[in-house]
């Protein structure tokens, strides 16, 4: 399958709660009308990603598809000009960007119910090519990660190939998705050994510089 990850950020003026609200209970009528979803999750970030400012994301959306060609029949139908229209309401959609990933689970655990999930755009080394990069995080960083403490679950999301067709450069060359009992054993998690390696090892594949990462809370809307 392959998996659409759409970064989102609310309309100006519109209040966090109200954003949120809409989100997840209005707004899945129209994605999962759809032709070929076959599983929607959406990623709302945590009111503690607000105390410090304005966060980069309000959340993150994965619309999971059978294939390439699936994928181009949901955007191809009628039905795609209903989900854009319903986004002017309560989106910025001149803000929002998306990748199409292929998933790579890495641990395989459950997603805590109550838990949160970590979302963290990865951009790889300048210079890197993309298959040495890819190879790399998934068979060599990914493991490493997997021995973090008390870590529940990791997901890397690559962003496919084709999107780098024509020498074009998309947004993020993939996404790594860990999730957590709360953001206390995210916290724990953060002062161990393993963690430290794991960190250290980052510079050998991925771009210097922060990367926007946010923490949320996942909610299955299909699937």
């Amino acid at each position: 399958m392959v998996k659409v990850v759409t970064f989102v950020k609310r309309r100006a003026g519109m209040e966090v709660e109200r954003f949120r609200e809409y989100w997840r209970q209005s707004h899945p009528s129209v994605v999962l009308a759809l032709p070929g979803v076959r599983r929607y999750v959406q990623s709302h970030t945590l009111p503690g990603g607000y105390r410090r400012g304005e966060p980069v994301w309000d959340g993150v959306a994965e619309v999971w598809a059978d294939d390439t060609d699936a994928l181009r029949a949901m955007t191809q139908s009628p039905a795609h000009a209903r989900v854009e229209a319903d986004e002017a309401r309560f989106l910025d959609r001149g803000a929002m960007a998306f990748i199409v990933t292929e998933e790579h689970v890495i641990l395989d655990g459950g997603a805590p119910a109550d838990g949160v999930k970590c979302v963290e755009c990865v951009t790889r080394r300048p210079g890197m090519a993309v298959d040495e990069f890819q190879r790399y995080w998934r068979t060599v960083h990914g493991p490493l990660a997997a021995r973090i403490p008390v870590l529940r679950r990791y997901v890397q999301s690559h962003t496919r190939p084709s999107a780098y067709a024509g020498g074009r450069t998309p947004r993020y060359d993939g996404v790594a998705i860990t999730w957590f009992d709360s953001t206390q054993a995210m916290r724990e998690s953060a002062a161990t050994p393993e963690y430290a390696t794991t960190r250290a090892d980052e510079p050998r594949f991925v771009a210097p510089g922060p990367l926007p990462v946010i923490i949320t809370t996942e909610h299955l809307i299909a699937g």
